[in-house]
């Protein structure tokens, strides 16, 4: 469980807030506007209508106690540059900020965001890459040239053991878990044999994986 001190209840606040609450960690929500506080509130840990570009505000609510602050403000960039600048001149352990551009980006790491965010870059990557592969069901991009994919069963695995595929000497991709219905079968040896539900969670080069699972996954 974290502490989070989420600030910027806009859509994409409001979405990450939830997901943490059911997650099990404390959240404390702030923005400034009453409206939307007044929604949000019954949900959260805590909620402040607080304005965060005022420093004496932002000293109440003891940042460095918190294990991540976010700032999720979209409409306001200023806003976002200078409350991560002084989230970190009071002590934040981790500020992740969000930005919508390049330009952004670098503006909040020099302002002292841990870890910035895009999320509809990501949305749209995350979209573009399904569009293309109809055998990719989702993915995770661990940097520029690896990723982890949980794509489609191919057909020539089925009623196959693990030790006969081989994916990672034929393949180049590490299989990570399967997934089979809601179980998530992670302890696999070459005993293995794949079931026609099965979703396989691989790891490799991400332009090999998509070359398999466009081409060779329809096989």
């Amino acid at each position: 469980m974290k502490s989070v001190l989420l600030i910027g209840m806009g859509k994409f606040g409001c979405i990450l807030g939830e997901k943490l609450i059911g997650m099990g960690d404390e959240v404390v929500a702030v923005d400034k506007n009453e409206e939307i506080i007044d929604t949000v509130a019954p949900l959260y840990t805590d909620a402040r209508i607080m304005n965060c570009m005022v420093l004496d505000h932002l000293k109440t609510l003891d940042v460095s106690a918190f294990d991540v602050c976010v700032v999720s403000i979209a409409e306001d960039f200023q806003a976002s540059l200078e409350i991560t600048s002084n989230l970190k001149d009071l002590g934040a352990k981790r500020v992740v900020a969000r930005a919508s551009t390049e330009i952004q980006r670098k503006f909040l790491v020099r302002a002292g965001a841990d870890e910035v965010v895009y999320p509809d870059q990501d949305v749209a990557e995350k979209l573009a890459i399904r569009m293309n592969s109809e055998n990719v069901i989702n993915y995770i991009d661990l940097d520029a040239e690896y990723s982890i994919f949980e794509i489609e069963l191919p057909p020539k695995w089925l009623k196959r053991r693990l030790a006969d595929i081989n994916p990672r000497a034929k393949y180049g991709m590490n299989l990570l878990m399967v997934k089979r219905g809601e179980e998530v079968i992670a302890n696999l040896d070459g005993e293995f044999v794949f079931e026609a539900e099965d979703q396989p969670v691989v790891f490799g080069n991400a332009e090999k994986i998509l070359a398999f699972a466009n081409k060779k996954g329809k096989k």
